[in-house]
């Protein structure tokens, strides 16, 4: 069946709300989150991204960029209603609406409630009803399958709309940066220039044993990526399994004070994602990269969910503390919660875990 997906993807959604809150903050950089030495960005105005603030970055680092940056406590009551208003828009329109977090979803508009043949015309509707109804702006992708869906949204943001026709998207895809591939971070993307893949045509030129060789199982799904292919449908009931974050490192490090103070900054995004998805778990897992690869997982369960950063941090120091580095270096240092008691009916949307970032289940797709 020809499929019509669309992917909605609010721009800046944190930071937005802010400044739709707060004349004084519109037209100026804000960054929602903590200032203070250990903060860490949540979310940045594009006024803010212009001098290369990010979200995830500490703020420390973010000041310096931008010495007049505006930090703003995160509201999360707040963004969780706003989220629940476009949910509702979605809704509208289909019942096969997968939301990826607070600001984003997939939508499967093949069958529609409003008989609409044109997904462009649904999203172009849905972009206008957003801002109606919200004040906000949003960046909608249109294609027959979520990969393309996905990269078109980012293609002109902010508050764009992209199509990608099936007779264009193998094409398309060989002029993308390997930057711009879904689930392509930036270590793998260091690995990838260092092999001479750049692009999506370079990328296109290996052959599937040679990517597998190279990155894994993921190197499979690098493959069916660069021939524009992907099968996924658009899942309403995903259930989350975990939420994690990690960080790799410029330079290994064999320092236990050193790797006390990088797990700091990763528990810091980890509970941001935690109030964000409102995802509480009982295990706290702390992975560990050697600079020789390999990986080493610890990993505590708790008589109750986590749901508070004191609880996360004096968990995962005391995990990491209790690790016998053997006087190896570390490239990596890694830290999930998952096993969470999830409410009987209650459906919330996947996160991607350490080390499924690329692994989607891809085949060829029809045209749309």
């Amino acid at each position: 069946m020809n499929r019509k997906i669309i992917h909605i993807d609010m721009d800046a959604f944190y930071a937005s709300i802010e400044q739709r809150d707060n004349r004084e903050y519109r037209g100026k950089p804000v960054a929602v989150g903590h200032p203070e030495a250990r903060g860490v960005v949540a979310a940045a105005s594009y006024e803010a991204r212009r001098y290369g603030v990010r979200s995830a970055m500490p703020s420390t680092t973010a000041l310096k960029k931008c010495p007049q940056l505006i930090f703003v406590l995160p509201r999360f009551e707040v963004y969780r209603a706003v989220s629940s208003q476009i949910m509702a828009i979605f809704l509208d329109y289909t019942d096969l609406v997968e939301p990826l977090s607070l600001d984003e979803a997939f939508l499967d508009v093949t069958q529609n409630r409003k008989n609409n043949p044109s997904a462009t015309v649904i999203a172009r509707e849905i972009k206008r009803r957003i801002m109606e109804e919200t004040g906000l702006t949003a960046s909608a992708g249109v294609s027959f399958n979520k990969f393309l869906a996905k990269v078109a949204s980012d293609y002109r943001k902010p508050n764009g709309l992209f199509v990608i026709t099936p007779d264009k998207a193998e094409e398309f895809v060989e002029t993308l940066k390997i930057e711009q591939f879904f689930g392509v971070g930036k270590v793998t993307a260091q690995k990838m220039h260092q092999h001479g893949i750049s692009t999506g045509a370079d990328l296109k030129k290996r052959s599937e044993a040679e990517l597998v060789q190279l990155f894994g199982k993921a190197g499979y799904h690098y493959y069916l990526n660069a021939r524009a292919m992907d099968f996924r449908d658009v899942e309403p009931d995903r259930i989350t399994k975990s939420v994690s974050a990690e960080s790799t490192f410029d330079k290994d490090k064999d320092s236990v004070l050193h790797l006390t103070l990088e797990l700091y900054q990763v528990a810091q995004e980890v509970m941001q994602r935690i109030e964000k998805e409102e995802f509480y778990g009982r295990t706290v897992t702390v992975k560990i990269k050697f600079a020789d690869f390999k990986i080493i997982t610890r990993s505590r369960t708790l008589q109750a969910p986590v749901k508070d950063f004191k609880t996360l941090w004096a968990t995962a120091k005391d995990i990491l503390q209790k690790v016998d580095l053997g006087g190896q270096s570390v490239r990596l240092l890694g830290l999930g919660v998952s096993h969470a008691d999830t409410p009987a009916g209650k459906s919330i949307q996947l996160e991607l875990d350490f080390s499924c970032s690329s692994s989607h289940f891809f085949r060829q797709s029809p045209p749309a």
